[in-house]
């Protein structure tokens, strides 16, 4: 089975192009099912793998308690593998067909609240040196972009037209988006960029580099906006993935279509954007609650 394994880990690499860090999520997900197959049944061959043995896999994460979301992932992974190896006929048949992935509790997504925003930024510095005005920036664009952790890492100079007032982020699958700007965060963009050629002579193209003018890495990213986060939101979370859900749930509640919130969002499916509504239905029940007479009788 590790054989094949490999043979779909570069598969993915080269023919899907798929990012580096979604390829070590296929390799942690394939080869754990098959140390398990392996160490539990002795099974090594792919041909022998069954159902059962897979099933069995799956029960066996959902005792250890993992959530059904981490469960679904590597289902989604081994669904994956499988097709491939039909494909390439390496099995004659797919045991994934017969597996039920097990239903994902809906959870409202965490976010910053309007009021704790303009608290965030009416206390957040610009800054006069490098390291404080790029925290600033970093923030400024997970907020009003929407973008993820990586894209954000991802971007460079050329990302930016200023002129057409919109960036340009690669998400996932090496898919292009573009995300329309303000004129206030060109303009904070533009001084950023000017400290950042006067503090660094030679530099990566990305926008967005360490003090040590090195490309950001995500423990960086993570670490700027928790430290900004945790004085002013009472979120469990703080994490940057916290201020993507922020963008989309204010445009949602301000009345922004969900098709559009999926293209700035860079979502596959309207599926994936729909969890917004819920958090706009339930601003519209606590007004109701607040402000009818009747609302509680």
């Amino acid at each position: 089975m590790i054989e094949r394994i490999d043979d779909f880990l570069l598969y993915l690499a080269t023919q899907k192009r798929f990012s580096p860090h979604t390829v070590t999520s296929y390799k942690n997900d394939l080869t754990a099912t098959a140390k398990y197959v392996l160490e539990s049944y002795e099974v090594e061959d792919i041909q022998k793998i069954s159902f059962f043995h897979i099933r069995s896999y799956i029960v066996s994460l959902m005792k250890e308690g993992m959530t059904a979301k981490s469960v679904n992932r590597k289902i989604s992974s081994l669904r994956s593998f499988y097709k491939y190896l039909i494909k390439k006929s390496y099995v004659d048949t797919n045991p994934m067909l017969k597996i039920v992935a097990p239903k994902i509790p809906k959870r409202l997504p965490d976010y910053v609240s309007k009021t704790d925003v303009s608290l965030l930024f009416d206390t957040l510095p610009f800054g006069e040196g490098y390291v404080e005005t790029r925290n600033y920036i970093v923030i400024l664009l997970l907020y009003n972009t929407g973008m993820r952790k990586s894209e954000l890492i991802g971007l460079t100079k050329h990302s930016i037209d200023f002129a057409q007032k919109k960036l340009t982020v690669v998400g996932k699958g090496n898919k292009e988006r573009i995300i329309p700007v303000s004129d206030n965060l060109l303009s904070m963009v533009e001084r950023y960029i000017e400290i950042r050629n006067q503090t660094f002579d030679s530099a990566p193209a990305n926008l967005l580099l360490t003090e040590k003018g090195k490309i950001m890495y995500p423990k960086l990213v993570y670490n700027i906006v928790n430290k900004v986060l945790v004085q002013i939101a009472t979120n469990t979370k703080k994490s940057p993935h916290i201020l993507r859900h922020t963008f989309a749930t204010h445009m949602a509640n301000n009345g922004a279509e969900l098709n559009s919130i999926k293209e700035l969002l860079g979502h596959a499916s309207l599926a994936a954007t729909q969890v917004y509504t819920h958090n706009s239905i339930q601003k519209l029940k606590d007004v109701y609650r607040r402000s009818h007479p009747k609302a509680e009788s």
